[in-house]
C-alpha cells in the first residue's frame, strides 16, 4: 500500500498531462509544487498559493535548486484562487492539491480553515477538466483541525454523485489522528 503522500501524488500522476495548468493550494515547503512542476513540464504552469511568506520563500528556494521556472508563487489565501484564474482556464485545470493543517516547523497557530478551503474547492471544481482531480491531504491533529475536517467532509459528501466521484483513503490502525486523503474527480 502507498503512503498518504505517495498515494496523493499517484492520484495526480494518473490524470495530469504535460502542458496543463495545475494548482498547489497550500505550497508549504514546496514539495508538492516541485512534483506538479515536473508533471506539467516546461509548457505547463503551476499556481502555488500560501498565506505565509515563509512558505513562499521555502518553495521558491526549492524550485530554484531544481531549476523550475514554470511556477507562479502567490502570497494569498487559497480562498482567493478565483482572482488568479482566467476564463480561458475554465474546464482546463488538470488538478489541484491541498495539504491541510499548518506549515511544518513554523507557527502552529496559522492553520488552514474549513471555510476558506471549501471556498477554494468549490472554485476549482468550476475550472477542473473532465476527469481532473482535487486531492486534499487532511491533517487534523492540531487545534482547529477536527472542525476543518468535519466541515470539509460534510461539504464533499454533499457533492452530486452524477458530477463527481469522492474518495476517502487512509490508514485506520494508526494512532494520533493519522492524515487521510479526500480525492474529488470531476465526471
Amino acid at each position: 500500500m502507498k503512503s498518504i503522500l505517495k498515494y496523493s501524488h499517484h492520484l495526480l500522476e494518473e490524470i495530469i498531462t504535460p502542458g496543463e495548468t495545475v494548482i498547489d493550494a497550500t505550497c508549504g515547503n514546496g514539495n508538492d509544487t516541485l512534483f506538479l512542476s515536473k508533471l506539467v513540464g516546461e509548457t505547463g504552469e503551476v499556481l502555488a498559493f500560501d498565506i505565509q511568506e515563509q512558505a513562499i520563500d521555502n518553495t521558491d528556494q526549492l524550485l530554484v535548486e531544481n531549476h523550475c521556472t514554470n511556477v507562479s508563487l502567490i502570497l494569498d489565501s487559497h480562498a482567493n484562487i478565483e482572482n488568479y484564474l482566467t476564463e480561458d482556464l475554465r474546464g482546463k485545470i488538470g488538478g489541484a492539491i491541498f495539504n491541510l493543517g499548518y506549515l511544518p516547523k513554523s507557527d502552529k497557530s496559522i492553520i488552514t480553515r474549513g471555510e476558506s478551503t471549501i471556498k477554494a474547492i468549490n472554485t476549482i471544481l468550476h475550472y477542473l477538466k473532465k476527469n481532473g482531480r482535487i486531492i486534499l491531504v487532511v491533517y487534523y491533529g492540531h487545534e482547529g483541525g477536527v472542525e476543518e475536517k468535519n466541515s470539509i467532509l460534510k461539504s464533499v459528501i454533499a457533492l452530486d454523485q452524477k458530477q463527481f466521484n469522492v474518495l476517502q483513503y487512509g490508514f485506520i490502525n494508526q494512532k494520533n489522528n493519522p492524515p487521510f486523503i479526500i480525492a474529488i474527480q470531476k465526471k
